[in-house]
């Protein structure tokens, strides 16, 4: 019993984050043929390499003229972001961006839908500080929590830290600390996160049914118990 309960976890640790990624790829794709125009590339366009005139080979040529189309969108798409981002870079761009921002802020629903996905697009993409160090803070009386320096010292000398929640560390709390009541600690980023990310049942050295209590060692246990009752 306790066998095919681990073989069937362990298939779908392995299956469930493939899945759902090609998942997500054949949505975005379906997405992007939705919204691309058929002005860019015509099915009818194809037919000298693609000749027939039965159902099968308009259907054909309407999936390859469909896929071509979304490569050419994507890669106006790259190319404009990278156009973009380089005029971000000149004076002229950063007069457009806040003469946008200006604009955007006086419509009323607008303001709050343009400064939110600006504030996302910011901490997703944006060329912010990372996380440095974890360390160790006694926030209660011997009661620590796992913290990240963020390389910022205030004006006083108080060292600014990061203490994130659990198990989502997108949230969390910023915090400025006297140095002398951090306790560093022995492992790096990494390790501090999948501990945070687990909910402190995970270890960064041991991935998938590795990381946790044996499902067999669960069984074992509650078969003993069931035995001494």
């Amino acid at each position: 019993m306790a066998s095919w309960k681990r073989d069937f976890a362990s298939g779908l640790v392995v299956l469930g984050p493939i899945l759902v990624t090609l998942y997500a790829i054949y949505w975005l794709y379906g997405l992007a043929a939705g919204l691309t125009p058929g002005l860019i590339l015509s099915a009818d366009a194809l037919e000298p390499l693609i000749s027939g005139s039965s159902a099968q080979a308009a259907q054909t040529r309407e999936q390859v003229a469909q896929f071509l189309r979304v490569i050419v969108a994507l890669t106006v798409f790259v190319i404009l972001t990278f156009s973009v981002g380089y005029l971000m870079r000149t004076t002229i761009g950063g007069l457009v961006e806040r003469l946008v921002d200006n604009l955007a802020n006086r419509v009323p629903v607008i303001r709050v839908v343009y400064n939110a996905s600006k504030m996302a697009a910011e901490t997703a993409f944006g060329e912010q500080e990372s996380l440095q160090k974890p360390v160790k803070i006694e926030t209660w009386e011997g009661l620590r929590m796992t913290a990240f320096k963020t390389g910022k010292v205030t004006t006083d000398g108080r060292e600014v830290l990061f203490l994130p929640t659990s198990p989502n560390i997108t949230t969390g709390y910023v915090i400025e600390v006297e140095p002398d009541e951090i306790t560093e600690l022995d492992e790096d980023v990494e390790d501090a996160l999948t501990r945070v990310l687990s909910a402190g049942f995970g270890d960064a050295n041991h991935r998938g049914m590795d990381a946790g209590i044996s499902i067999d060692v669960i069984d074992e246990a509650k078969t003993s118990r069931t035995d001494d009752d």
